[in-house]
């Protein structure tokens, strides 16, 4: 694709991203009853502090591209993820994106009492396909998910699951579908290598249909396999942005440190 032909689909322009935490004197952490009385009551908290996530970041991502999001523990990358998918708002500046970004991945309508298989349905349709397109796809993402190798765990409550087998039918169910944004946080950090390799590839297919991925992980080698663009995030402020090889050079550098 031609640089004058590069179709944005992510905006960020000096955008800030602010959370307040409530608390008690002594800056201890209030209980949840505490919380609900002042709210009821309207009164003011003893402390309240705000943590400045982000701080004026700006980027523009375009069609085709996967970007991988570097950075220490608590570097805002995560905070970053949900502010693009409008689960965080910004407090100034703007991010503005194309459609609707999917974060990874539906969790809002997996539901742990209900089997893998079920969930499977629920999260296809809750990313609005039909009946059909789920029955013609639902057994391709168990089977992509890998949590039926080690017996017949689609017919289990997801209770059951690790961690890790949750991580990877969440990445299978989102990844089914043609995403006009699509950001994944460390999803590909869990289960093994087969799993990694088939998730990697189906990334590059998601670009390669002109979708745009955000990958959060601390797998600096599924961010060079997998992402061409690189941004890093340090105490909320970028510190480079560019090829993925010069942007994990600097970042080894300063890690080294």
């Amino acid at each position: 694709m031609a640089d004058n032909e590069r179709i944005p689909t992510v905006i960020a322009d000096d955008a800030h991203v602010i959370y307040k935490v409530y608390g008690s004197a002594g800056n201890q952490q209030q209980s949840p009853l505490t919380s609900f009385k002042r709210i009821v009551t309207r009164t003011k908290a003893a402390n309240v502090r705000e943590v400045h996530a982000i701080k004026g970041v700006s980027f523009v991502a375009y069609r085709g591209e996967a970007i991988g999001l570097i950075g220490t523990n608590g570097s805002g990358k995560s905070t970053l993820l949900r502010a693009v998918a409008g689960l965080l708002p910004v407090a100034r500046g703007a991010i503005y994106a194309s459609g609707q970004p999917s974060l990874l991945g539906v969790n809002a309508v997996l539901m742990n009492d209900l089997p893998g298989d079920r969930n499977v349905e629920l999260g296809c349709l809750a990313m609005g396909m039909t009946p059909a397109e789920v029955k013609e796809k639902k057994q391709g993402i168990i089977d992509f998910s890998g949590i039926n190798d080690r017996g017949d765990f689609a017919s289990l409550p997801m209770r059951t699951y690790s961690s890790g087998m949750s991580a990877r039918l969440r990445f299978s169910i989102a990844a089914a579908k043609q995403h006009d944004v699509l950001l994944i946080d460390e999803a590909l950090a869990t289960g093994d290598a087969k799993f990694r390799r088939r998730s990697e590839a189906r990334v590059r297919e998601l670009r390669q249909q002109a979708g745009t991925v955000f990958l959060v992980s601390h797998s600096e080698q599924s961010i060079r396999d997998t992402c061409e663009r690189a941004i890093w995030l340090e105490s909320g402020l970028i510190r480079a942005d560019g090829p993925t090889a010069d942007v994990l050079k600097e970042y080894e550098s300063f890690v080294r440190k």
